[in-house]
C-alpha cells in the first residue's frame, strides 16, 4: 500500500531533512505545490486535504492559520510549538510509557522541540517512576549548533562578514520565558518550568543538554538507582542507548556534535566522588532526533509502518 505525503514547509531546514528521509522510499509519494499556490492558505489546505498525511514545518501563527482547513481524516504532524501542550493533540515522542499506543492511534500529532526533547529524556521517566519530586527545582542548560536557529541563523552564522562574537558561544532566552519551556513542565509533569539556559555555538548541528541533581534533595535515592532507572525505562529503544553510570568517552569529554546526521539520542549519567551530585547527559542531534527524525519516526507509527523506516 502506498500513502500520498505533502510537507507545507519544504523549503525550510526541518522540511527539508524530512524530504531527505523520506526520498526514495517507495510506499511514499510526495506531492508537491506551486511557490504561488504556497502563498495561498485555501490552496495549501486543498493540496493537503488530498493527502494521508501531512507534515507541517511552519511557524506558529502559520500552522494555526492552516489546520482549521484540514480534513479530520488527514493524519497531522505540526513541528512548530502551536500544539505541543494542546488539547486533542499527541506529544510525538514515542519512547515514554503509553506514548506509542496514543501514536498509532492519532492524527493529529505535535513534534516535540529539540531542547525540550533532550530535557523529557531526562526529567519524564525520573518524576514518572517517583525517584524525583514533581515539585523539584530543575535546572538545564541545552548546547545547540546554529542550524537550530533555521534559515535565518543558519545565514547569520555562515556569512563571511559576521561579528566576532559570533565564534564563541552565546547564551539566550535570558528572560527565561523560552518557547519550549511550556511542553518541559507539562509532559514531564512538573509543578513548575525549570530554570533553563539555552546556548547556541559555531557549529552546524548537534545537542547537548545537561540536567544536575543534588542527591540531599533526593532522600533515599542514589546515583546508581538514578542511572538503573534510566537504562530500565528505554531498554530495547531502537533509538536509545543509557550509558552505565560513570561511563564517558575516553577524553571525559562529551562533544556536542557527537551525533550529528544521525536520529539517535545517547544518555549519560555521572556523579561526584562522595554522590552527592549527578549530572544527567542527552547527546542528539537537533536536526534529528531533536525535530525531522523524530517527526519521521512519528510518521511511520501514524502510517502503521517500520518505526525506523528512513532514519539513520
Amino acid at each position: 500500500m502506498s500513502y500520498q505525503v505533502f510537507i507545507d514547509g519544504s523549503s525550510g531546514t526541518t522540511g527539508l531533512r524530512i524530504a531527505e528521509r523520506l526520498a526514495g522510499r517507495p510506499e511514499l509519494e510526495l506531492l508537491h505545490i506551486s511557490e504561488a499556490d504556497r502563498k495561498d492558505p485555501a490552496r495549501r489546505a486543498e493540496v493537503i486535504n488530498s493527502a494521508d498525511l501531512a507534515f507541517l514545518c511552519l511557524p506558529d501563527a502559520a500552522s494555526r492559520e492552516v489546520v482549521p482547513l484540514i480534513d479530520s481524516r488527514v493524519k497531522v504532524l505540526d513541528t512548530s510549538t502551536a500544539f505541543r501542550t494542546a488539547p486533542g493533540w499527541v506529544y510525538g515522542f514515542p519512547e515514554l510509557h503509553g506514548q506509542r499506543e496514543k501514536l498509532r492511534a492519532a492524527n493529529r500529532v505535535a513534534v516535540p522541540g529539540c531542547h525540550a526533547s533532550g530535557f523529557i529524556a531526562l526529567a519524564r521517566p525520573l518524576v514518572e517512576l517517583g525517584l524525583v519530586p514533581a515539585d523539584y527545582p530543575f535546572t538545564c542548560h541545552s548546547l545547540t549548533g546554529y542550524s537550530g536557529g533555521g534559515k535565518k541563523m543558519i545565514a547569520e552564522y555562515e556569512d563571511s562578514r559576521r561579528p566576532a562574537l559570533y565564534d564563541t558561544p552565546r547564551a539566550y532566552g535570558l528572560t527565561l520565558h523560552h518557547k519550549h519551556l511550556p511542553e518541559m513542565q507539562a509532559v514531564s509533569g512538573l509543578t513548575a518550568p525549570p530554570v533553563f539556559c539555552p546556548i547556541v555555538d559555531d557549529y552546524y548541528s548537534g545537542m547537548e543538554v545537561t540536567v544536575p541533581l543534588r542527591m540531599e534533595l533526593l532522600p533515599g535515592v542514589t546515583p546508581a538507582q538514578v542511572a538503573e532507572a534510566l537504562a530500565d525505562y528505554y531498554a530495547g529503544e531502537a533509538l536509545f542507548t543509557v550509558h552505565p553510570l560513570g561511563e564517558v568517552p575516553g577524553d571525559g569529554m562529551l562533544a556536542a556534535g557527537a551525533l550529528q546526521g544521525t536520529d539517535r539520542m545517547e544518555l549519560y549519567c555521572t556523579a561526584s566522588p562522595d554522590g552527592s551530585q549527578m549530572l544527567l547527559v542527552s547527546l542528539f542531534d537537533n536536526l534529528g532526533k531533536g525535530s525531522s527524525g523524530a517527526a519521521v519516526q512519528c510518521m511511520n507509527l501514524l502510517l502503521g509502518l517500520d518505526e525506523t523506516a528512513g532514519l539513520e
